[in-house]
C-alpha cells in the first residue's frame, strides 16, 4: 500500500536560530476550527509575499559554551521541553524527512527531532548561498504561519542492531543524524559516536544540544567537533584514528559530496562491511540543494555527466493517467517515465529526480518498469506496483501508469 502522498497544512509553533544561516521550524497541528480572528491573522506559505515582523527578543543567553549564540529568534535551547510540546502532526522515524511545497516548488528538508525523545516534530534548514526556498523560508517564515508538507518520508532509518552507531557528518548533515542519535541512546543500549565537522565554531549545528546528550548518557555518547578553520579540511587519517577498533559498527554519513565520499572511501579501505554503511546524499541543482538521496553501497547510479542513452524510438507505448485522463505515448529507450511526460507536455509532480523523495510516485496498471535508483519506497510498496516515475524505465512493450489524485 502507498504511502499518503498529499500535502497537508501544518503550523509553525516558533523558529529556533541554531546558527548564522541555520534554522529549525517546530511544527504542530493547526487547529481544525479556527475562529474568525485566528483564521484571519493566519499566514500561509503562499499568501506571503513580504518579510514579517521581526520576532520579539529572548532574554540574552548567559550560556558560556563556544556554540552559544543570541538571536531575535526562539533560544536554541539545548533540547526541548516535551511538558511545553506542541502534538506532532505526524507519525515518523528517526532520519526521515518532510517535503515542503513552498513558492511554487518543492523541497525536502530532514527532521532533526526524534519520535522518542520530542513531542514537537522538527525541521531544520541551513540557508544556501542563491537558495531560492532556503533563503525564502528564513526570510518570510515565522510562528504561526501555515505550510504545506508531506507526510515522513525517506529510509535513512536505524535498523534493529546492537552493534555500535557511528556517525560522520559535515555541516548541516547533522540534522538527521541528530534525530537517529536521540532515537538510538532513547530506546537501546548502543555506544554512539558522532565525528561532526564544521567551518568554525560559530558554525556549529546543535552544539549546545550535543553537549546535554553527552552529559545524559556518559560512556555511550562520544562528539568529537572538527573545525576546518582551526584543523583544515577531513582527511582519511582522521578518520581512520576517530574509526579506531570500531569495524562492525553501523556507519550513518551525511555531508557535503567530497565528505562523503572520503569517509566511504576510508571506511572500506579499513574494512567496514558495505551493508553496514549508510549515506544520505544531498543531489544539488544549479542553486539550491533539493531533496536528500539515500545510498546503498550496493545501487549503481549513473553519474549526472554520463552522455545520454540512446533515445531511439521503439515499439510499443506509454501510458500516462494524470488527472483521470489517458495520454499514450511512443516508448523510447531509455527514457523514464517522468522524461517521456515531459516530452509531451505533462505536468506530473516531482522534486528530487534522485529517487528518494516519491513525490513523483505512481502505479503500474500494465506492464513492467525498473528504476535506475530506489530510496523510497520499501518492497511491498514496489510489489504493489508502485513506481518513481523519475526513475522508472518501461521493460515491457506497453506500459500503463496511473498518478494518484
Amino acid at each position: 500500500m502507498a504511502r499518503d502522498r498529499g500535502f497537508h497544512p501544518v503550523r509553525i509553533i516558533r523558529i529556533v536560530r541554531e546558527s548564522a544561516d541555520t534554522r529549525t521550524f517546530v511544527l504542530g497541528t493547526p487547529p481544525a476550527a479556527p475562529s474568525p480572528l485566528t483564521a484571519a491573522s493566519s499566514r500561509t506559505a503562499s499568501s506571503l509575499v513580504a518579510p514579517p515582523s521581526p520576532l520579539a527578543a529572548p532574554s540574552p543567553r548567559t550560556d558560556s559554551s563556544p556554540f552559544a549564540d543570541s538571536s531575535p529568534f526562539a533560544d536554541s535551547s539545548p533540547l526541548a521541553d516535551s511538558s511545553l510540546a506542541a502534538p506532532s502532526p505526524f507519525t515518523y522515524r528517526a532520519g526521515q524527512y518532510l517535503t515542503f511545497r513552498v513558492c511554487g516548488t518543492l523541497r525536502s528538508y530532514s527532521m532533526s527531532s526524534s519520535p522518542e525523545t520530542d513531542g514537537e516534530l522538527m525541521v531544520t534548514v541551513k540557508r544556501t548561498p542563491g537558495g531560492h526556498v532556503s533563503n525564502w523560508m528564513h526570510d518570510h517564515l515565522a510562528a504561526g504561519d501555515l505550510v504545506e508538507v508531506t507526510a515522513p518520508a525517506g529510509v535513512f532509518c536505524l535498523r534493529e542492531s546492537s552493534a555500535p552507531l557511528i556517525a560522520f557528518c559535515g555541516g548541516s548533515g547533522i540534522t538527521p543524524i541528530m534525530s537517529l542519535v536521540k532515537s538510538a541512546l532513547a530506546t537501546t543500549s548502543r555506544r554512539v559516536r558522532v565525528l561532526a565537522a564544521n567551518r568554525d565554531a560559530e558554525s556549529v549545528i546543535f552544539g549546545p544540544a550535543l553537549q546535554e546528550l553527552a552529559g545524559r548518557y556518559p560512556g555511550r555518547l562520544d562528539v568529537r567537533h572538527h573545525l576546518d578553520a582551526r584543523e583544515g579540511l577531513v582527511t582519511d587519517d582522521r578518520v581512520r584514528a576517530f574509526l579506531g577498533g570500531d569495524r562492525d559498527a553501523d556507519f550513518y554519513i551525511c555531508g557535503p559530496a567530497p565528505f562523503m565520499d572520503l569517509i566511504e572511501r576510508t571506511l572500506l579501505a579499513a574494512g567496514a562491511d558495505p551493508g553496514q554503511i549508510f549515506i544520505e546524499r544531498f543531489e544539488t541543482g544549479a542553486s539550491e540543494p533539493a531533496a536528500p538521496r539515500q545510498d546503498s553501497p550496493e545501487q549503481d547510479s549513473p553519474p549526472k555527466d554520463s552522455p545520454p542513452k540512446d533515445s531511439a524510438q521503439q515499439a510499443g507505448t506509454v501510458t500516462i493517467v494524470l488527472a483521470g485522463k489517458r495520454h499514450t505515448l511512443p516508448r523510447r529507450d531509455g527514457e523514464t517515465v517522468l522524461e517521456c511526460a515531459r516530452r509531451a507536455g505533462l505536468s506530473t509532480p516531482f522534486s528530487c529526480e534522485a529517487g528518494n523523495c516519491a513525490t513523483c510516485i505512481a502505479q503500474i496498471t500494465e506492464g513492467g518498469a525498473v528504476m535506475r535508483v530506489n530510496d523510497a519506497l520499501d518492497d511491498d510498496e514496489v510489489a504493489d506496483g508502485w513506481v518513481l516515475t523519475c526513475q522508472g524505465e518501461p521493460v515491457s512493450q506497453h506500459l500503463t501508469v496511473v498518478f494518484e489524485d
